[in-house]
């Protein structure tokens, strides 16, 4: 298991165009002009904008590979084994920080290579500094590994059932960064378990048993209590079930017909103020429409029923605390018919730091110097190599930056909408306002209620266009512009490789360089 002391990352304050449809290993080895062997430095880079800085500084004397491919989201990834394996195979890593690829940690604790050497971008960006320390999932070396407990937990479970457990620190502290883990065995490798970042675990139980644990972090990312393994035997009594003809209803009641209930159109995080808005569907046609939604803090509270929500939609202002939620279908007879899992709603009104520092092409800068430096500590006979390449980027990002500040600098309405709040750093550095339409969802068509509340906010402040996040839905995005009597635009916020990036064949600076065109629209 790897040392996690950061190993040796370089973190230094330092002071380009890879195309994104490209973004695949350069597997064989190259030959530079001189006739010297390239390719032999395997990196890894994490998601998107790592990949192509990566790559513009590398050129073709190191093998940069993406890990979070075409499609994936940067925030929902989880590492798989075969990730592991790469990374455990290579020389680099490169990421940005915690805050944006929440998942490094769990992939730290997996892999085998203390001579791994690894970037985090994010250093030397105000704000984001991370303190290098020992760190190593293994060796339960935590002054607080005692006072960690896992509550709930039955003495068996059922396939397909939900499992509800709860970690309980035996103090209090400010610390909320919760991870939880799993595993087959003792002899196998703890596994990162997606969506899990409360103190509260909510699952589908599998087929077999495993093994369960939760880690509570400091600010610093850093364990700061671990609970024991925990044993979650899994036991479906299928002789006795077919010795016996038994019909065993699992769960709080007897749901009759028990049509599935899926929810559809939660995002991955909300902030303070935002409106969820979610669509209850059945997977078969019913005649019941007596719906209820219920909403708790978390597992140890009872639900309650929210109030107004008499429908399949779903539509709720925040309030700045994260909610667990679930939809409830009711036959004639007002008895239950089915119900869904429970939902997490996570707010984070990114309190500590928004992770979006590569749309900043200033930022964007100092990032790229965190990896020549990497590179250059990775491979030192690189040096004048990514040297070079570097300041090539650097000056190509340093044009986009003068673009920017000559194009707006006299713009008189400085106000943009957009569907996520992800364009923070690009709005501070030049001058600009972020207003986020919140919980405006890509996979839900708003309600007539949702659009007049839009309506209301582009009235307001004379907004002519509604920005929405690359990928979107057109047909969503046509409604809202249509009722709103505004216009839509993408802006490209390039945390996942699109299929519109592939087939535009959008690099980083032409992808900022059309965000720049397309935010003429609103701010003039």
């Amino acid at each position: 298991m790897m040392n996690r002391n950061w190993l040796r990352t370089v973190a230094i304050t330092g002071s380009a165009t890879a195309v994104l449809f490209g973004c695949q290993s350069q597997n064989e080895d190259q030959q530079d002009t001189a006739g010297n062997e390239t390719g032999d430095l395997s990196v890894v880079t994490s998601f998107l904008p790592m990949y192509e800085f990566t790559k513009e500084i590398a050129g073709d004397r190191a093998d940069v590979q993406l890990l979070v491919s075409e499609g994936q989201d940067a925030h929902h990834f989880e590492p798989s084994a075969q990730d592991v394996a790469t990374v455990s195979e290579a020389d680099v890593f490169v990421y940005s920080s915690e805050e944006m690829e929440f998942w490094v940690e769990s992939l730290f604790n997996s892999i085998e290579n203390d001579s791994l050497v690894i970037a985090r971008a994010a250093d030397g960006v105000e704000g984001f500094s991370h303190d290098h320390g020992e760190h190593d999932h293994d060796n339960h070396e935590h002054e607080h590994l005692d006072s960690l407990h896992i509550h709930g937990v039955s003495d068996h479970y059922h396939t397909g059932g939900n499992l509800e457990l709860t970690a309980e620190l035996g103090e209090d502290v400010d610390y909320d960064h919760w991870h939880w883990y799993q595993r087959t065995d003792e002899n196998a490798e703890w596994q990162a378990i997606s969506g899990q970042s409360t103190d509260n675990l909510s699952m589908e139980v599998p087929e077999e048993s495993f093994e369960v644990q939760a880690i509570l972090y400091d600010n610093n990312h850093e364990i700061y209590a671990e609970s024991d393994a925990v044993e979650i035997v899994v036991d479906n009594h299928e002789q006795s079930d077919q010795e016996h003809g038994d019909d065993h209803e699992h769960g709080d009641r007897d749901h009759g017909g028990e049509a599935a209930i899926n929810v559809n159109g939660v995002a991955d995080h909300y902030h303070t103020g935002d409106v969820v808005s979610l669509v209850a569907e059945t997977e078969e046609d019913i005649d019941f429409n007596h719906w209820h939604w219920f909403m708790r803090a978390d597992e140890n509270q009872e639900w309650e029923a929210v109030s107004g929500q008499e429908s399949n939609r779903f539509e709720y202002k925040t309030t700045g605390e994260s909610f667990e939620l679930k939809a409830e279908l009711y036959n004639d007879d007002h008895e239950v018919y089915a119900e869904s899992a429970p939902i997490s709603i996570l707010i984070d009104d990114h309190e500590s730091a928004d992770p979006h520092i590569w749309l900043d092409p200033v930022l964007a800068q100092d990032q790229v110097a965190i990896i020549r430096d990497v590179l250059i500590e990775a491979d030192p006979d690189g040096k004048e190599t990514y040297e070079e390449n570097a300041e090539a980027f650097i000056n190509e990002l340093k044009s986009l930056d003068e673009d920017y500040q000559s194009t707006l600098a006299d713009a008189e309405n400085r106000t943009f909408v957009v569907q996520h709040q992800a364009f923070g750093y690009l709005a501070n550095r030049y001058n600009l306002e972020q207003i986020a339409v919140g919980g405006l969802s890509t996979e839900v068509e708003p309600s007539p209620s949702r659009i007049a509340e839009i309506g209301e906010l582009v009235k307001e402040n004379d907004v002519p266009v509604i920005y929405f996040q690359q990928g979107a839905n057109s047909s969503i995005a046509q409604t809202v512009a249509t009722e709103t009597n505004t216009e839509t635009a993408p802006l490209y916020d390039l945390e996942v490789l699109t299929d519109e990036l592939k087939e535009k064949e959008l690099s980083y600076i032409a992808a900022m360089r059309e965000n720049l065109e397309s935010l003429q629209l609103s701010v003039n």
